[in-house]
């Protein structure tokens, strides 16, 4: 049964004006930073240098870094180029319902990260409270961590850049000092850090183990790489700009120049954090490395680190999603608590020592849904999208009672056949996604319920900044006050249009 009212409305979802967009260059670079510090890095870093030496770790982990922040900017061009959130464009590929399945599973594998970041975090808070005071009840930590957190993202998107702003600079020198703390830890056992391994494989055993690592990074930030455009329609970028380029400039800079850097660096960590205890927790590698003040700080980079990670690559993402699926009588930060109980019950501390196998079958299933925006945003729509429609109850995208059985089929295709090649998951999944939804949409699907911008691809019609278009007005949302600069410009073509009807 229809729900009263158009529950597609919701007015967290609605397209993400000019206006509103606040997040420059320099502020997603930092928040890079702080997402990209988290434990399942260090994890990586820890099971591959098992088989590896640290150089090709490092090799590997660039690779599946740069792979998957291409991935990222390709797919984050919708919120750039729109001001779309991730559920909403969705509706184009699966339909205005069966949107909510894929993103479900986005969703809720947002939130068991949290939960596992928190998990961790929590440890630290406790380490630090022990040796300040004696305490020790990490449950505790862990609770009062999560509200902290849940907190903070429901003040909105410039409230994370200001932590991640905060939280940068302080995580950049604590994982130096750590780096150089733990190769020193490592070399007094006599093992140099750039050759040994603990079971050195050669041949297509070497390339299997190196492959992993790169399916692992790729796995892990695969969840991101389908809902960037959650957090790229916040990202500032020029009206009237045709060079794809330039206008995505945010997006190159922080996925493809700081993310892979910074993650490269922390797996890097995270290897030699298991050369110097035999372990890949760093929490435990820094208690066994450090005591007293010396540890309550490096403590609190974790803290730090897990906190700017959770808000922005794991809250936002998970909160617009189950906002989305309950309509306007779930806002934002009703999503953000929804996300926090999933987390709390999904009972991380049992996580992590699968971390890199569950890295790999994630990856397969969420590149799949990556491949699937790819075909339907670049190859089948060119970029250009009926953005008034996704908010339809009866627009195009109502497909068959809200279903797009392309993209579905498309998606159980190509998370399959990932997960039957492991050791290639992530590109495996891309590519049969993409390739099976081209197919089924352009000669199936699309012949059954035409695409407006398909028969009619009119830039003027159906692009979004790049032609100046400003949907603030058609969706009754009230714009912001004008900045300095807006003032000068033309009045939005699409308005003029509306108005000379």
């Amino acid at each position: 049964m229809e729900r009263e009212g158009n529950y597609l409305k919701s007015p967290d979802l609605l397209p993400v004006t000019h206006q509103q967009r606040n997040i420059g260059t320099f502020g997603f670079a930092v928040i890079w930073v702080g997402m990209a510090i988290v434990l399942a890095a260090f994890a990586i870093g820890g099971s591959a240098i098992m088989n590896l030496s640290l150089p090709m770790v490092i090799f590997a982990t660039l690779v599946g870094s740069c792979l998957i922040g291409v991935f990222m900017t390709l797919i984050g061009d919708i919120g750039i180029e729109h001001g779309l959130s991730f559920p909403v464009y969705m509706r184009a590929p699966f339909g205005t319902f069966g949107t909510h399945i894929p993103s479900l599973v986005r969703g809720v594998t947002a939130a068991c990260w949290f939960g596992l970041n928190t998990y961790f975090g929590a440890l630290a808070i406790n380490g630090i409270l022990n040796l300040l005071f004696g305490f020790d009840n990490w449950f505790i930590c862990f609770l009062v961590f999560a509200a902290l957190q849940l907190f903070n993202t429901s003040l909105g998107i410039k409230s994370i850049e200001r932590f991640a702003d905060l939280a940068a600079p302080v995580i950049i020198l604590i994982s130096c000092w750590m780096y150089y703390t733990l190769a020193d830890n490592a070399t007094s056992q006599g093992k140099n850090v750039w050759t040994w391994v603990e079971t050195p494989t050669t041949g297509f055993a070497a390339f299997t183990a190196f492959m992993v690592v790169v399916m692992a990074n790729m796995g892990f930030w695969a969840t991101l790489a389908a809902d960037m455009p959650s957090l790229s329609r916040f990202f500032k970028a020029p009206k009237n700009e045709r060079n794809w380029f330039k206008r995505n400039k945010t997006q190159l800079v922080g996925s493809l120049i700081v993310m892979p850097i910074t993650n490269t660096f922390i797996v890097t960590i995270g290897a030699v954090c298991y050369m110097a205890v035999a372990s890949a927790d760093p929490i435990n590698a820094l208690q066994q490395s450090a005591s007293g003040f010396i540890l309550g700080i490096l403590l609190l980079m974790i803290v730090l680190a897990q906190w700017s990670t959770n808000t922005s690559a794991n809250v936002v993402p998970a909160a617009t999603i189950f906002s989305n699926i309950g309509g306007p009588k779930v806002p934002f930060w009703v999503g953000v608590v929804i996300a926090g109980i999933i987390g709390i019950l999904a009972q991380p501390w049992s996580l992590f020592d699968v971390m890199v196998n569950v890295l790999l079958i994630i990856g397969g299933i969420l590149t799949a849904i990556v491949g699937i925006l790819f075909a339907d945003y670049y190859l089948l729509r060119k970029r250009r999208v009926h953005v008034k429609d996704l908010y339809e109850l009866n627009g195009q995208f109502k497909y068959y009672k809200g279903f797009n059985m392309a993209g579905l089929i498309a998606w159980v295709i190509g998370g399959a056949i990932a997960n039957i090649f492991a050791t290639y998951s992530s590109l495996v999944g891309f590519v049969v996604g993409a390739a099976v939804y081209y197919v089924l949409a352009k000669y199936w699907w699309f012949k059954k319920y035409p695409q407006a911008e398909l028969d009619d691809p009119s830039d003027d019609k159906y692009l979004g900044i790049t032609v100046g278009h400003n949907l603030d007005e058609i969706f009754g949302q009230p714009a912001a006050a004008p900045e300095e600069d807006e003032l000068v410009e033309q009045a939005d073509p699409l308005l003029e249009m509306k108005g000379a009807e």
